[in-house]
């Protein structure tokens, strides 16, 4: 998708003939802009529905004073820059202006033209920062739509797509637990791009590549001179999340003693910065993330209990790939549209053989480790079609047996079924015989659970 601009249209609002003259040869040297004049404050105001960028607007007009006006150009569109233009040099009525909201106030003397040219140049240019940052958040809206990002029909995969439309229902917490690779960030995107925060900044914070001595700083800021090296003052990301998702992956890995910070962050809605005494509110939904179980982690001592129960909110659960059963073509499908589409290649597909070897490894990297072995059989393959011996496991685990896990005889009896039914859609007589088993078996099987 292409960006667009707003149309450049300014309107002039001026009753004098002579700097209406003078304002718009200045304007109309960009041959981008399309000028519109008006000698009143109500034609203005009539006029908005023409969505102008930038509003130049005299003090005086014959009708209203420019400050009403300016109020109503701002109750419709607060985005539009206003430039006001005054004969009024007196600094208290440019410092109402100001706090209302204008751009700049000129006072209309000699260098008039000069100061108006330079200020619409840069307004311009501030006006079109903040639409690329609109539009770049309106392409994330996009890209983290459930339906659109997170791929698979399996039964656990529909839990989490569910449990995702329950948290957009409300602003709880959400507590998302899973093995390395699972998507973990991926699922708490797509809630704050789905979410009434999406216009809010998403800012996420690896809470172990972080220095345990950095990582309070980083989260509530600091003050100039708190400590050695703190030249500056210093905005914390529960600052840079207000309005909108601070994500805090692998938060089981807090120090012990800063956990107890966060802790009352949480229950005041308010944090204070490293050297300050300002209590500073925030509004700022929390999901936290973790391949380690917080329950046990607080058994172990690990991870303070009172904090646990103020983080949990909604918990999800992301499951294994090896559990996700034909997700695994939806996704080798999807990533392999995505590297041929990204490197201008002829669309490829999977071989049935290559499906065969897919479905038969354990993942232990889960999408991740997917993602990569696609791009790889995409990168290698002569044809249009992947082959089985264009898919390569390089995993440092890939030769890891099946065996190397102790377990009983019915242990693996009962995980070689489970596999099987999710290989083949639940269907236990095609596992049955496969398997070459009585289906009263999988049955009864699936009854001891």
């Amino acid at each position: 998708m292409k960006r667009k601009f707003s149309p450049k249209k300014i309107f002039i609002v001026e009753d004098d003939p002579l700097y209406i003259k003078i304002i718009k040869y200045v304007l109309e040297l960009d041959p981008e802009h399309e000028v519109h004049v008006f000698t009143t404050g109500k034609e203005c105001i009539d006029n908005l529905y023409l969505n102008p960028i930038i509003v130049t607007l005299d003090y005086t007009l014959p009708d209203m004073t420019g400050y009403d006006v300016m109020e109503a150009i701002k109750k419709y569109n607060s985005n539009i820059g206003i430039i006001v233009l005054s004969g009024q040099p007196e600094i208290s009525v440019a410092v109402d202006f100001m706090k209302a909201g204008a751009y700049l106030y000129i006072v209309k003397a000699d260098d008039t033209k000069d100061k108006l040219l330079l200020t619409v140049q840069r307004l311009k240019k501030q006006i079109e920062l903040q639409e690329e940052v609109e539009f770049l958040k309106d392409e994330l809206v996009d890209k983290y739509n459930i339906s659109n990002n997170l791929i698979g029909t399996s039964k656990p995969m529909l839990r989490v797509q569910k449990l995702i439309s329950k948290a957009l229902q409300s602003n709880i917490s959400v507590t998302i637990q899973g093995e390395t690779g699972t998507g973990k960030e991926v699922v708490a995107r797509t809630i704050h791009y789905s979410s009434n925060r999406k216009k809010g900044n998403f800012i996420a914070v690896n809470v172990t590549a972080i220095p345990k001595d950095l990582l309070e700083s980083e989260l509530f800021g600091h003050e100039k001179g708190a400590f050695t090296g703190a030249s500056t003052r210093k905005i914390g990301q529960f600052e840079m999340a207000n309005n909108g998702t601070l994500f805090l992956d692998e938060i089981v890995d807090m120090d012990i003693s800063l956990q107890s910070k966060l802790l009352r962050a949480l229950q005041e809605r308010e944090i204070t910065r490293v050297g300050g005494t300002q209590n500073i509110p925030f509004d700022a939904r929390l999901i936290v993330a973790s391949h380690r179980n917080l329950a046990t982690e607080v058994e172990n001592g690990n991870f303070r209990e009172d904090l646990y129960y103020r983080l949990l909110g909604l918990p999800i659960e992301m499951p294994p790939l090896r559990d996700r059963g034909n997700d695994i073509f939806l996704l080798a499908d999807h990533f392999l549209k995505d590297f041929c589409r990204e490197n201008k290649f002829p669309l490829k597909t999977l071989s049935k053989e290559a499906k065969e070897k897919l479905i038969g490894y354990s993942f232990q990297g889960n999408v991740r480790e997917l993602k990569a072995i696609i791009d790889l059989a995409g990168a290698i393959s002569e044809g249009k079609i992947i082959e089985q011996e264009d898919i390569q496991f390089n995993s440092p685990r890939s030769r890891e047996s099946f065996l190397d896990k102790e377990m009983s005889i019915k242990e693996y009896n009962h995980k070689i079924i489970h596999h099987y039914l999710e290989k083949y859609d639940n269907d236990v007589l095609l596992v049955a015989k496969k398997l070459s088993i009585g289906k009263s078996t999988i049955y009864r099987m699936l009854k001891e659970e």
